[in-house]
């Protein structure tokens, strides 16, 4: 960098966008300047010249000096920490604290600041210091500063307010009372994998309620952890992978159960129904993959006949309380789903005027769409009746957690929540990941991410609504690549992955709004936070009282051998596999050097490849050996008993078993750094014979009940893993 730049990296250092990072080989690496400045921009911030960056940076002293009050404050309970006011030199200050219950606090004790005051041209500004009391009651709370002059002759009556929202989160968010002190494990599932003889060619949510009450009620399982089910867009090509989605603040109809709408009983002609659903099972038995296009197609056509039964007065009443509670936000999803039915699921397709839902446009068209865009708002209703039904059945059938959802990393840059939240979203960048040792070339999402900055200004009220949604129907969710709540990779449009920095969060603010969520909903919070992590994150997340994240084949010691399972992290979620690797019968025979061989993603030979992978596999067998978990010449069966009953030594409180595992599945359901070179997200449920496996064959299979009742026994009786 040139002499010339400081003015540059004094405005990246203030934007939290990184001028140089430690790479994956602890090697410091300097971002290009050309990175910093398409990085600025989607800040919003024009940094292309030297006067452009010295305007900014004026540009954001002012901005600092002219609010009254900071964008939000966040505090935690039984701290205290303080916050700055902004107000005309000298004049008084008069704070009111509104609290989420009604009351008021007031007399708010002020600290010492003796910054100068600063020249806006037409006065001076002064800064003061008040401390946020450390008994404020947890939620979302008010800050009231009143400026100006009360005028008190019968004239006029005239106060001014500035307000801004106050966050009290947890210290520590403790674990569900009906958790306690217990470890629990739970099923990994992709849910639409798993087809049963009555879902409609895809797994449901009948499917995901009978999977809780089974692993639940024969075999002691505490909670099942489903793949993300939000949103994909409503029209074909539906796309498969569900941490694409249209939308993370709705729900994927394609997992409803039609039958379990109350007004199916009153459908007329419901033997064409049943007649499309079996023509349907008899498509998905022949198709080598899971067809989610003609799945959809089938069921919203029987949707369409459900949504047009007169509903009772109850239930009317019911969808009424539930638009009301969703608000806007459902307005704009439904908008969305209706658009997309007629103009195509790419906005940025889409005539000009419909490209932003503030446009009058588009309330125009709402109204002359008024049943579409209603089905869209029903089918959202109906989906949130049946997630509510399977967390309800999960706890009755005995599971300490229930139903853990998964929240995706972010969303389709051409759909839904990005129309809708394109103002608080990055234009002009990607979100993904830097090279790291698994993906050398490291990766680009291509999802729109956060604007840090607009989040603030919004009082993180988007974000809360995606991790409320998360919350709204689980005992517990897995946060995928949670290190994004601290700093992000950010890639400018048409750049490689490598030409990428990182952008840093308010992460104070996003864990405390997760912390607070999960309080309130009684969870716990799981935080996927593998590949490059700042070694000080992890501590961070413990002591907000979140889990982390441990899979078996990648957990070593500093010299590359096995990590001893009593050195394993306590406040985790511990698995053998994940879902970006084969299961683990397809790991131990190779399968993941294979299949990246075949499509041509290996960066060495694949003699070198599998050579190393045998060596890493031997390492594991004999820490398996030296547990006494594993005899010789073991089968794979055997094998992968015993790296589950390793998990059981570990102090790890959270336990994950693979349902592929459990039925000895060998395909992977993802191959990272492809799309439609490799059928991602579409393999059903087979056995190791390759036989595809209905959810009733799941039940009966020896193999999955005797895994399952191995995680039993190492929860109930860890002192029992070896036996």
């Amino acid at each position: 960098m040139t002499s010339s730049s400081s003015a540059l990296l004094e405005l990246a250092r203030r934007y939290g966008v990184a001028a140089e990072f430690d790479d994956w080989t602890g090697r410091r690496t300097a971002v290009s300047e050309s990175t910093l400045v398409a990085v600025l921009d989607a800040l919003g911030v024009p940094a292309g010249t030297e006067a452009d960056r010295i305007n900014s940076l004026a540009a954001h002293d002012r901005q600092y000096w002219q609010r009254s009050l900071p964008p939000i404050v966040l505090g935690r309970a039984t701290v205290a920490s303080s916050f700055w006011v902004h107000v005309t030199h000298g004049a008084p200050v008069d704070l009111t604290l509104l609290l989420e219950d009604g009351t008021e606090r007031t007399g708010l004790r002020q600290l010492e600041n003796n910054r100068a005051p600063y020249d806006l041209g037409d006065r001076l500004v002064g800064e003061a210091t008040f401390e946020l009391p450390s008994d404020l009651p947890l939620g979302y709370h008010r800050l009231r500063l009143r400026a100006g002059e009360r005028h008190t002759d019968e004239r006029s009556h005239e106060e001014r307010y500035t307000e801004t929202p106050v966050v009290i989160s947890p210290a520590t968010l403790e674990l569900p009372a009906r958790l306690g002190r217990r470890r629990a494990w739970g099923l990994a599932v992709q849910l639409y994998s798993v087809r049963s003889k009555n879902s409609w060619g895809s797994g449901d949510l009948t499917d995901l309620t009978d999977l809780a009450v089974w692993s639940a009620a024969e075999h002691g399982a505490g909670f099942i952890l489903v793949n993300p089910l939000h949103a994909a867009a409503p029209v074909a090509p539906m796309e498969p992978s569900p941490y694409l989605p249209t939308s993370r603040r709705f729900g994927n109809p394609l997992y409803l159960r039609v039958e379990a709408i109350p007004e199916y009983a009153a459908v007329r002609g419901r033997g064409r129904l049943r007649a499309l659903r079996a023509g349907l099972d008899k498509r998905a038995d022949r198709h080598p993959t899971i067809d989610r296009d003609a799945a959809w197609q089938a069921k919203r056509t029987a949707l369409e006949q459900v949504y047009r039964v007169e509903r009772s007065a109850g239930r009317e009443v019911a969808y009424a309380a539930y638009r009301t509670r969703q608000g806007r936000s459902l307005e704009d999803f439904a908008i969305w789903c209706a658009l997309a039915e007629q103009y195509g699921p790419d906005w940025h397709d889409w005539p000009e005027a419909l490209r932003h839902p503030a446009n009058p446009e588009v309330a125009a068209f709402a109204a002359a769409n008024a049943h579409a865009v209603d089905f869209h708002r029903w089918l959202q209703w109906v989906l949130d009746d049946q997630l509510t039904a399977a967390q309800a059945t999960a706890a009755q059938a005995g599971m300490e957690l229930g139903v853990m959802s998964d929240l995706a990393v972010g969303v389709d840059p051409d759909g839904a929540d990005a129309w809708a939240l394109q103002d608080v979203l990055a234009l002009g960048v990607t979100a993904g990941a830097p090279p790291d040792e698994f993906n050398q070339l490291g990766q680009d999402w291509s999802q729109p991410p956060w604007r840090p900055d607009r989040l603030v200004e919004q009082g993180y009220e988007p974000f809360r609504a995606v991790v409320n949604m998360a919350l709204r129907h689980s005992g517990g969710v897995r946060i995928d690549h949670i290190i994004g709540m601290f700093r992000l990779w950010w890639i400018p449009t048409g750049a490689a992955p490598t030409e990428g920095t990182y952008v840093r969060y308010d992460h104070d603010a996003m864990i405390g709004i997760i912390a607070l969520e999960a309080h309130r909903a009684g969870a716990v919070v799981v935080g996927e936070d593998l590949g490059t992590v700042e070694p000080w994150v992890r501590d961070y997340l413990r002591e907000r009282g979140l889990f982390g994240t441990s899979i078996l084949w990648f957990e070593s010691d500093g010299s590359g051998d096995p990590l001893p399972a009593e050195r394993w992290r306590e406040y985790c979620l511990s698995s053998v596999t994940t879902h970006d690797l084969p299961p683990t019968p397809g790991y131990l025979a190779g399968e993941h050097v294979r299949l990246r061989d075949e499509l041509g993603l290996l960066t060495r030979p694949a003699d070198q490849e599998l050579a190393a992978d045998r060596a890493a596999q031997a390492a594991w067998f004999a820490e398996l050996l030296r547990a006494g978990l594993l005899g010789p010449e073991p089968d794979t069966d055997e094998i992968v008993s015993a790296l589950y009953r390793y998990l059981g030594r570990t102090p790890s409180k959270l336990l994950a078993l693979s349902l592929a595992d459990a039925v000895g599945e060998v395909r992977t359901q993802n191959q990272p750094g492809t799309t439609d070179e490799y059928p991602n997200w579409r393999i059903p449920l087979a056995g190791p014979d390759g036989r595809r496996l209905l959810l009733e064959d799941v039940f009966s299979d020896v193999r999955a009940a005797a895994l399952c009742d191995v995680m039993r026994s190492i929860t109930a009786h860890p002192g029992l893993a070896g036996m």
